[in-house]
């Protein structure tokens, strides 16, 4: 197939530090090329893959500090998707709703994936505006806020399986006496739970984080003060992939104690690829991602949490390593959305027509 993808450019694909979206969109992209299907990633400028890149920007918007304002260069970017739209089979987006009312006539070869929180007030006359639109959320419990709108499919994310590597840490191994936060500091992600639960416990706690300009407040009055105040916790700041198989590998348990409904959360599956158990809050995409008990503890307070620390042996590293690699891999990530591909009508319906006109459909097969 000729498959476009369409990131957004804060960070680059991958990203050099913190990026959730456009990690996923740099792992499907190379997944996709690796199967030996025709892929143009439209990204920023500074972004590493094998497809065709078209640059959208010099570089990583967020990393860039003359830019003040992403819109324009996302605009920009459209209207270069837009003028190629008849060189792909599908055109896949993850950059939200940007580009909704310039693609109605195409819509049935697109697909959107959303990979944000849906439950804001002002996005529900917005995707009642655009029932036709072929939608992916990451969760099922994403999907809730929603009005009435065409669902495509649920596809959970998923790693490359060399991405991160097991970390057995044999009986008695006196690596792995922390706890671990790994993500972004803000209110909704609650690094002063992770905090109240490793003073709780007793354990140190490592907290891997960028801070936004916008949580800038909450780190410097909220966090900043309580890392400063308690001795078994330290803030390390962002890391890049190369840390982070490291830093959650050797961690006792991955603390995830969110107050949001998180859409996916991609760090519990990092965790759990290095076969570090998870301990989550309650809350979104969590027991669509952790299997209580098994790859993790899923829980309401931060009593619970303290509890769960206590359990943390019970839980078999080598399993939690198993379900990721039966669940949330890169090719099952791939095989899913290649199934949404061909079931776009506006794809089906343009194999079928050039079936016909060529009077063999062995090289369409794929999207019959």
């Amino acid at each position: 197939m000729k498959i476009a993808q369409v990131a957004p450019l804060a960070e680059r694909c991958p990203p050099r530090l913190y990026g959730g979206t456009e990690r996923i969109v740099s792992y499907l992209t190379e997944e996709l090329v690796r199967q030996g299907h025709e892929v143009t990633l439209f990204a920023s400028g500074d972004s590493r893959t094998a497809a065709t890149l078209v640059r959208c920007s010099e570089m990583a918007l967020r990393l860039n500090p003359a830019v003040r304002d992403h819109l324009p260069y996302h605009l920009v970017m459209l209207d270069e998707v837009r003028r190629r739209a008849d060189d792909f089979d599908v055109i896949h987006f993850h950059i939200d709703l940007f580009h909704f009312p310039l693609i109605r006539e195409f819509a049935d070869r697109t697909v959107t994936t959303l990979h944000g929180r849906l439950d804001l007030p002002d996005l529900t006359p917005f995707y009642a505006a655009f029932p036709e639109m072929p939608l992916v959320s990451i969760s099922d419990s994403q999907r809730r806020p929603m009005p009435v709108v065409n669902w495509a499919a649920t596809v959970a994310h998923g790693l490359p399986r060399d991405l991160l590597p097991f970390s057995a840490r044999p009986k008695g191994d006196q690596l792995g006496d922390y706890l671990a936060f790994l993500g972004r500091i803000s209110p909704e992600k609650r690094p002063d739970r992770a905090i109240e639960i490793a003073v709780r416990a007793g354990l140190p706690l490592k907290i891997a984080a960028k801070v936004d300009n916008a949580d800038r407040r909450y780190w410097d009055t909220v966090i900043a003060p309580l890392v400063a105040r308690h001795d078994n916790v330290e803030f390390i700041g962002e890391i890049d992939e190369a840390r982070k198989a490291s830093f959650l590998g050797n961690a006792r348990a991955l603390l995830f104690p969110i107050d949001w409904p998180e859409p996916f959360g991609l760090v519990m599956i990092e965790a759990m690829a290095c076969g570090t158990p998870v301990i989550a809050w309650n809350r979104g995409s969590v027991p669509e991602v952790v299997d209580d008990g098994v790859t993790g503890f899923i829980v309401d307070d931060e009593a619970q949490a303290e509890a769960a620390v206590k359990r943390l042996a019970m839980i078999d590293r080598a399993t939690v390593r198993s379900v990721f690699e039966r669940r949330f891999t890169v090719e099952r990530m791939a095989a899913d959305y290649l199934a949404v591909y061909r079931s776009l009508g506006g794809v089906r319906r343009d194999a079928a027509r050039l079936r016909r006109a060529s009077g063999d459909g062995r090289s369409l097969r794929v999207v019959a």
